[in-house]
């Protein structure tokens, strides 16, 4: 019921495409629903996380304007509401959306704005997480990324993230800025162990990084997991995409039960929601059936999200007391066991 780990462009229906093309006066390739889905979701074939990322390219286009923005966010928390979760923690990179002119902190500003408005209307706990991204010429960006998360924190934004393609630009080579993140007081998620190794896992960690996305990699370093399980380090993990980028190569080289005996914070997420064409639910089931999970297993799950959300101690009691309440039903896996 919590989804700490979801990409706004990776999640527009394709019906609130239209209106943000509508919006932003940008012309789609396709005129139905149908069609516009097939531009958006993943291809089965998918080889790797580079194939994945090219499914960004149209959301983007029409993610350009302050309107658009504020609309996006606000969409996708009333879908998150009417799935029946009870937290979103939504993520972008404001540095993307700036080819009409906008800037960071007004691509920021329209983002809080849709949040807070659907916080009000939908009644659902929400958050911003701002992504710096990975590449060898946007030290710049990434540095006002950190800036912006600091002007806008506890106000919508509840931390940064680096995303990308960790298996060309390293995570070591964002020691900069993330330090400055630290000095700021920001918290830091770090994409890690999903295009790369275990040794990317551990540098998120000595980047500061409280929560890491992915991290499926992490099994490969016993001495590492240990160490995730020592700091308390929340994972958040994927499945629907973790396959289709290849991650792992089958749902049997997939750690969850790994991760969950050696005693790691595992949370359950969809990662982009219409890109790998799934929605919370259908990622807890997916879980069940593969692993044979059992209600009180998956409900644990769940719990792990809010111990791992971004919020404060008041709130989280009340997230993992509507998660207690309604997990079991919302789930529709008949009772705990």
């Amino acid at each position: 019921m919590i989804d700490l780990h979801l990409h706004l462009d990776g999640s527009i229906a394709p019906a609130d495409m239209f209106r943000l093309a509508e919006m932003s006066k940008t012309e789609l390739p396709v005129e139905t629903e149908e069609e516009l889905k097939e531009k958006l979701t993943v291809e089965p074939g998918c080889r790797n996380l580079k194939e994945y990322l090219e499914k960004f390219d149209l959301p983007l286009r029409v993610l350009q304007t302050e309107p658009g923005l504020e609309f996006a966010v606000y969409r996708l928390l009333e879908r998150l509401g009417e799935q029946g979760l009870c937290r979103g923690e939504i993520r972008f990179a404001p540095q993307l959306h700036m080819q009409r002119g906008l800037t960071q902190e007004a691509a920021v500003s329209a983002a809080v704005s849709g949040l807070n408005r659907g916080v009000r209307d939908f009644g659902i706990s929400a958050g911003v997480i701002l992504c710096c991204m990975r590449g060898s010429t946007n030290r710049a960006e990434n540095m006002e990324t950190v800036a912006v998360a600091e002007r806008f924190l506890d106000k919508g934004v509840c931390a940064v993230d680096l995303a990308g393609n960790e298996a060309v630009y390293p995570t070591e080579a964002f020691a900069d800025i993330f330090r400055r993140a630290g000095e700021r007081r920001v918290p830091a998620v770090i994409h890690a162990g999903e295009a790369a190794g275990a040794q990317s896992v551990r540098e998120a960690l000595e980047l500061g990084a409280v929560r890491i996305g992915h991290g499926i990699h992490a099994m490969e370093d016993p001495e590492l997991t240990a160490l995730l399980q020592e700091r308390n380090i929340y994972l958040e993990m994927c499945y629907s995409s973790n396959l289709q980028t290849r991650t792992v190569e089958s749902p049997e080289e997939y750690p969850l039960v790994r991760f969950l005996e050696r005693g790691l914070g595992v949370t359950v997420n969809t990662d982009n929601m219409t890109v790998s064409d799934t929605d919370l639910r259908k990622e807890y089931l997916l879980l069940r059936d593969r692993f044979s999970l059992s209600p009180a297993a998956l409900r644990q799950l769940a719990l792990n999200g809010a111990d791992g959300a971004f919020v404060t101690k008041e709130e989280r009691m009340h997230l993992k007391e509507r998660i207690n309440r309604e997990f079991i039903s919302w789930l529709g896996c008949g009772a705990a066991s």
